[in-house]
């Protein structure tokens, strides 16, 4: 049987609810330009983002940057989504636009907003919800309090990514319908290659979970095998179109300062028990663990879902308890399955298990509209007094949250005036219910409760979860007072505590250049920020993630290695930046001389040119019974991707040994004319090429990794796959349509005779 879908009311409602979402987010920046604009935004995300749209400008792919060595692969580091189709469309498109850092950040984030909700909006109409129903999940997902205080204004990937994981699912739904055509295996795909691409590893879990649950469903459901083929099939092509992204994840995550992470930050930010009442009032605070594994009083932000959600649930549960159970039985299986995960200390490569709250908020939503859709417009004393049953029921709820709020010392410092607007936001449903009960008007009445709800949370409750912000200007994209040509490593305290506007209110950066805002100006650094710090630099310095080099290697670094004939000149360092809470200055003195002094701290610059990106070296300590000739090496090309250079080495028995100033990843390969070279790594800080006596010509290395090549090839094939299903689907659509016009016409024609 064929499915007719009434494209008017989709259309219409996803317009509206994009422009919801657009709406609400301008509400917030009217309220507070800088919601936006926090921690991770700050300190990775913009300058990163900020370098791939330069890449694209100069026509070069993404995978690597040189203005970082600790976050030099870019690709590798999956989070800012470098295959994601959607991230660099809008990185480009934003790019454009002169906007202030806080805009661009608005502006990205408020796109990927806007995309969700859609997609939350679909899947509920995919459900069979009404167009207000489903414009009330579509506000759920998209605005809930884990999405706004940490996916769209700190951790970008979290939000790149989540975004489709809605459209995921009802593409998945829709492969599994068998009313519809064999082609329907297609839907999937795209969505989940969006997914994957977005860049964060925990909705690639969230989507393992989902296929699973559904998979499991619909064999019991139908007891036949193949009714998960198609939808399967759909992923593994998603997949298939994602593959250079997990496989650059994968390639570079092992052997990664990743793999070395402390068992203590398992336990860090799950949600507590105690904490689930701020499902209700949003302001309610109890110890949470954080980033430093201390048990501090945290409001629960994180927890916001606009009060009507959990308040149909629970009137779900009272009034209609076995047959709630007996229809919702999966979802609510999964919900409680994703909560559990929620509370679960994480293992391996994961950590923070609260990062799971948005699929928990995104299941809450639909099982509430279910509730909705069975109980919530239909009046239970039909000829007698009305009854406003879900918004006594909010109110209750609001109403005893309070008072355990106040006897249990869980007020916090945003209580109120949060709690009172909650009191009458419930108290207006009950109106709205009794004035309304028989007319049209009441369905909307969840949408609206929601909307107001989170609002009022969100304006009254700081929304960057207590995560620090920094004063970082326009001025970040001019290189002065440094110098481009020269590659500087620098040594500043934890900038999360020293350089954070609560301590450092002025604007900061301009010569520190901390975490990965090199890329900004285009300055070449060691520093970078980076949570899987795969490049041996990362190692070699122990870098934090957030760009920090270990204050005992920095003052063995500039005590020790700074010299003519230390490890900073074999890495092709010639510039030192020093804060000024910092007291060390590179040694020896005749090596460099001091050439700029600001408030931020103190520059030198190593005597002399600054170095060759390739030079030509007769010995390292790494091979140290092996003497090498120098070899002539002249018109250097220093891109992305690759370096090219002309190399000419003396005839003899000896050969030459190059050495590369740029970062060392698995995958480099090296060639001059139809020769292949091999490619080594010094301690895996930089490549080394040693090349044969005779040898003349040039010589390039490319960054060419297994990953890449076979991604790429995999990609491909599924792109053709998808290409050629969609073109039949759309031919056999045609063809359909065709065979009925020219029925419809004989028929026509018949009448007439």
């Amino acid at each position: 049987m064929k499915i007719r879908v009434n494209l008017w009311p989709n259309l219409t409602g996803a317009i509206s609810v994009g422009l919801l979402v657009a709406g609400f987010c301008l509400i917030l920046l009217w309220h507070n330009p800088l919601v936006f604009w926090n921690d991770d935004y700050e300190l990775s995300v913009l300058p990163v983002l900020a370098d791939i749209a330069r890449s694209w400008s100069e026509g070069q792919w993404p995978i690597l940057s040189p203005y970082s060595w600790v976050c030099g692969n870019l690709a590798g580091e999956f989070q800012y989504g470098v295959f994601s189709l959607f991230v660099n469309a809008a990185v480009i498109l934003i790019w454009k636009f002169p906007l202030t850092f806080p805009q661009q950040a608005a502006a990205l984030s408020i796109a990927h907003l806007v995309v969700l909700a859609i997609g939350a909006f679909l899947l509920g109409r995919g459900r069979g919800f009404s167009v207000a129903l489903s414009i009330f999940v579509a506000l759920i997902a998209s605005l809930n309090g884990w999405i706004i205080c940490w996916g769209a204004t700190d951790w970008f990937g979290a939000l790149g990514a989540f975004t489709w994981l809605p459209w995921t699912w009802w593409g998945a739904e829709r492969a599994l319908d068998v009313r519809r055509t064999k082609w329907r295996f297609l839907w999937p795909a795209p969505f989940v290659y969006l997914l994957v691409t977005g860049g964060f590893p925990y909705t690639v879990l969230m989507l393992l979970l989902l296929i699973a649950w559904l998979s499991l469903k619909s064999l019991i459901e139908t007891r036949k095998l193949f009714s998960i083929v198609p939808m399967l099939v759909g992923v593994a092509l998603g997949f298939g179109l994602s593959a250079p992204a997990w496989l650059a994840l994968l390639d570079l995550v092992r052997g990664s300062a990743r793999e070395l992470q402390s068992a203590t930050a398992h336990w860090q930010w799950r949600v507590p028990p105690a904490a689930l009442p701020g499902l209700i009032l949003p302001s309610w605070t109890v110890n949470w663990t954080d980033f430093s594994s201390r048990n501090l009083a945290h409001t629960a932000g994180e927890l916001a879902c606009g009060l009507v959600a959990p308040a149909a649930f629970v009137a779900g549960l009272v009034w209609r308890g076995r047959p709630l159970v007996r229809r919702m039985k999966w979802e609510l299986i999964l919900l409680f399955v994703v909560l559990a995960l929620c509370m679960t200390p994480t293992a391996g490569l994961f950590r923070w298990s609260f990062r799971w709250l948005p699929f928990f908020h995104l299941i809450l939503a639909i099982c509430a509209a279910e509730v909705l859709r069975g109980i919530g417009f239909q009046p239970m004393n039909a000829g007698k007094m009305p009854v406003p049953r879900l918004g006594l029921i909010a109110l209750a709820l609001v109403l005893l949250t309070a008072t355990a709020m106040l006897i249990l010392r869980s007020t916090g410092s945003y209580a109120f005036p949060l709690t009172w607007i909650f009191v009458g936001l419930a108290a207006f449903w009950c109106l709205w219910e009794i004035a309304l009960r028989h007319s049209e008007p009441q369905k909307w009445a969840p949408a609206v409760i929601t909307f107001c709800a989170l609002l009022a949370t969100y304006l009254c409750i700081p929304t960057n979860g207590g995560v620090p912000t920094y004063n970082f200007t326009k001025e970040l994209l001019k290189p002065a007072p440094l110098d481009p040509q020269r590659l500087y490593l620098s040594v500043y305290p934890w900038a999360e505590l020293t350089y954070c506007v609560s301590n450092k209110p002025q604007p900061v950066g301009q010569t520190l250049r901390p975490g990965s805002t090199s890329m900004w100006a285009g300055l070449r650094f060691i520093n970078g920020y980076s949570p899987i710090r795969a490049a041996g630099v990362a190692r070699e310095f122990a870098t934090s993630i957030h760009g920090e080099i270990n204050p005992d290697v920095g003052s063995n670094s500039l005590n020790h290695q700074a010299g003519p004939e230390g490890e900073l000149a074999l890495l092709g360092v010639d510039g030192i930046v020093v804060a000024r809470e910092v007291d060390l200055a590179p040694q020896p003195p005749t090596e460099w001389e001091l050439v700029i002094s600001t408030d931020e701290g103190n520059v030198f610059h190593r005597r002399g040119a600054p170095f060759a990106k390739v030079r030509s070296v007769t010995s390292i300590d790494s091979r140290p019974n092996e003497q090498f000739v120098p070899a002539t090496v002249a018109n250097i090309d220093d891109s992305r991707n690759r370096v090219q250079a002309d190399v000419d080495v003396p005839n003899g028995n000896q050969s030459a040994l190059l050495i590369f100033s740029r970062p060392y990843f698995r995958g480099y390969e090296a060639h001059l004319a139809n020769e292949k070279f091999a490619v080594f790594s010094y301690r895996g800080l930089f490549p080394i090429v040693e090349v044969p006596a005779g040898t003349n010509g040039r010589l390039t290395l490319s960054y060419r990794p297994p990953w890449l090549t076979v991604g790429s090839g995999v990609a491909f094939v599924c792109l053709l796959g998808v290409t050629f299903g969609s073109l039949a689907a759309w031919h056999s659509q045609i063809r359909n349509r065709c065979t009925i016009c020219l029925s419809l016409l004989v028929c026509l024609l018949l009448s007439f005779r």
